[in-house]
């Protein structure tokens, strides 16, 4: 590598165009009271020294900015951002397509006229809370957007103040009541005493069995379990049921038949079998029986 040439920054602004000349072949280096202090060079000097990983960084960086905005873009929940002074800034699809309007009629407006449901409960405290004191947020609420639905909602800031990211869990919470529900039948079903049931599989086997149905049949849950439930009924009588399971799993109709299960000690006590499928979200998953003494 070449010595650089050295000159004094009043002879370099005298002649500036000598030196500038003279940079595009070798650096020259700029003194001031005897030190160096600036080196002038060539373009393609400065870019071999740093102008290319410059641009590569500038480009990842881009490139990652717009990988934020595509996933944004095409995620299934909703996507708000708020300014400080909480009007909406930014929607993605998703949100246009919950709020039901589009995203030129929602940028620009206040939260409270986006979401007309937010000032009537826990969300507005919050939502000030996230622009005032950067606090995060995550829980259930019903009614922010319309009455009786539910909406998983998350709040955390971002840097141009908030972002509020909601998830329609009405069908979820749908499905937690009626779950709610089935229990309380069954404890409605144990505290009468006088109903027995059992879950059996799509291969007819007892899974569980309640304490009346145990009682019926004279045997202890160990007993029960992993038996197929045919195996309760008199020969003649197996067919039957089997043929009515079959059709219970074909139609996915719940059906009712007069039987009659063997105790333990051999005698035959009439009983009503009810028989429903339990459909799970891709397969059958067996069904349950329902056992009444007949009267």
């Amino acid at each position: 590598m070449q010595e650089p040439q050295r000159v004094s920054a009043a002879d370099f602004i005298r002649s500036f165009a000598n030196w500038r000349l003279q940079a595009a072949r070798m650096p020259v280096v700029v003194t001031h009271h005897g030190k160096d202090a600036h080196v002038l060079i060539s373009l393609d000097d400065y870019h071999r020294l740093d102008g290319g990983a410059a641009r590569d960084i500038a480009a990842r960086t881009d490139a990652l900015q717009a990988s934020h905005a595509a996933l944004v873009e095409a995620i299934r929940d909703a996507v708000i951002l708020i300014d400080p002074a909480c009007h909406v800034v930014a929607i993605n699809p998703a949100g246009c397509d919950l709020l039901e309007r589009s995203a030129a009629a929602l940028t620009g407006q206040a939260l409270a006229a986006a979401l007309p449901g937010i000032e009537t409960g826990l969300l507005a405290h919050r939502v000030n809370r996230l622009i005032d004191h950067r606090e995060r947020f995550s829980g259930e609420i019903p009614g922010v957007v319309r009455p009786g639905q539910w909406l998983r909602v998350d709040l955390f800031p971002v840097p141009v103040g908030g972002a509020i990211i909601l998830r329609d869990i009405s069908a979820a919470m749908e499905d937690h009541a009626a779950a709610d529900a089935r229990r309380a039948l069954l404890q409605a079903i144990e505290a009468d005493g006088g109903i027995g049931h059992a879950r059996i599989s799509v291969r007819e086997t007892v899974e569980s069995a309640n304490a009346a149905l145990l009682a019926m049949v004279g045997v202890d849950a160990a007993a029960i379990r992993r038996v197929r439930f045919s195996a309760l009924l008199p020969t003649g009588q197996r067919q039957r049921f089997v043929e009515t399971l079959e059709s219970v799993f074909r139609t996915g109709n719940a059906q009712r038949i007069a039987t009659e299960l063997v105790t333990r000690e051999g005698a035959a006590l009439p009983v009503s079998l009810s028989i429903a499928e339990i459909r799970g979200a891709y397969a059958s998953e067996g069904a349950m029986i329902a056992v009444t003494a007949a009267r």
